[in-house]
């Protein structure tokens, strides 16, 4: 079975380069990615993969399957690019290695049994759609999530923050008067106490203020103000924590200078990533039976990943993999962007496709391996209540 992937694979390779050439040389800005879009799901269809459209009524997801029956092996495509810079951190080939990993394995499930499972999930680069995914349901009749990240490093793991976006508006009461204290020096005040709050939290703990924006009235009066603040935590239920206290100073002035106070989440958060060893363990075997043989265990841990929230609902992976022979190269950046196209990127890209598609195949084949990472995932699920 290993070897009719490996060598289906191998007659892949023009079209999936197509693939990455096309999102490459077409970027698209968040949730309008309709060029890579239409590509990817024409794509699909020729390889014979029902097709959900406009997935969810989001314009640019979809939801494709192959085959009918369990267990289900789930890859997902990112496709947006920075509106100015284009795909600087590489979602040409996060879509190339997912697609790739899809159609090589589907070559034999009509043998295998089991099912694949390719998710587009636009708008990355602004909280993307997974987490909208997770509230809708569409992961519970999954049964493991792979996807690889072109880097300048190869990991192991990949573990991530939980992140919690909060708006906060202050707006003059209609009584108020007029040498009162303005919406914009409740705002400071609030920024002042937030900034306080930040220097006294532990390690790994982050309050970070994106955007603030006031709006003044005839009297040059601050009537309206708001900040937008993302809290990092490494875990969700901390972030929550955090915005009580929060709340609680902001009740308080509000109270004081007699303002209208409104504290809104304004995007769905992200989960911190919940790793499954095991899943991890099945993949870096794999990759380097494929030939990428440096793997480290990541040093890093990213702020925050929209397959965070994906990872408390079944077991997932999102390791890097490097595509560069250079790992002084800036990422992200366009000129990381420009060696998504090289040799080396091309040779890279097709090494980790077959490890995902091979770690498809080791979970559909062998039952028990399967059932150690769902009880790794379960153990770990029970120890966070």
């Amino acid at each position: 079975m290993k070897q009719e992937i490996i060598t289906y694979l191998s007659t892949l390779k023009n079209d999936l380069f197509k693939l990455a050439r096309y999102l490459y040389n077409n970027p698209e800005e968040s949730f309008k990615e309709y060029k890579a879009y239409n590509y990817i799901i024409s794509l699909l269809k020729e390889y014979n993969f029902e097709i959900k459209e406009n997935y969810l009524g989001i314009n640019t997801a979809f939801y494709a399957q192959y085959g009918n029956s369990y267990p289900k092996i789930c890859y997902i495509c990112e496709y947006d690019a920075d509106p100015y810079k284009g795909h600087i951190s590489g979602n040409n080939l996060v879509s190339t290695m997912s697609i790739g990993a899809a159609l090589s394995l589907s070559k034999v499930i009509s043998k295998t049994g089991g099912s694949i499972v390719v998710l587009g999930c636009p708008g990355e680069y602004i909280n993307g759609c997974k987490t909208t995914m997770v509230k809708q349901g569409t992961f519970e009749d999954i049964d493991v999530v792979l996807m690889a990240h072109p880097h300048v490093i190869t990991t192991n793991t990949l573990p991530s923050m939980s992140v919690l976006p909060v708006k906060i508006k202050f707006d003059l009461d209609n009584n108020t008067p007029i040498n009162c204290c303005s919406s914009l020096d409740s705002c400071m005040l609030t920024h002042n106490f937030i900034d306080l709050v930040n220097k006294n939290l532990p390690k790994g703990y982050k309050i970070q203020n994106i955007f603030t924006n006031g709006v003044c009235n005839s009297y040059s009066l601050y009537s309206k103000c708001e900040s937008n603040y993302l809290i990092t935590t490494p875990k969700i239920e901390n972030s929550y924590k955090i915005l009580e206290i929060i709340k609680s100073f902001i009740s308080l002035i509000s109270n004081i200078f007699e303002l209208k106070c409104n504290i809104s989440i304004y995007q769905l958060p992200y989960e911190e990533m919940i790793l499954n060893e095991n899943l991890c363990r099945i993949f870096s075997h794999n990759l380097k039976e494929c030939g990428i043989i440096n793997i480290s265990s990541s040093n890093e841990t990213l702020p925050g990943l929209s397959i965070g929230s994906v990872s408390h609902i079944l077991p997932c992976i999102n390791p890097f993999v490097s595509i560069t022979e250079n790992a002084s190269i800036g990422y992200p950046s366009q000129a990381f962007g420009k060696e998504t196209l090289k040799d080396f990127a091309i040779n890279n890209t097709m090494k980790t496709i077959q490890a995902l598609s091979l770690t498809g195949l080791d979970l559909i084949q062998n039952e028990n391996l399967l059932k150690e990472i769902k009880q790794e995932f379960n153990h770990k699920k029970k120890q966070e209540k």
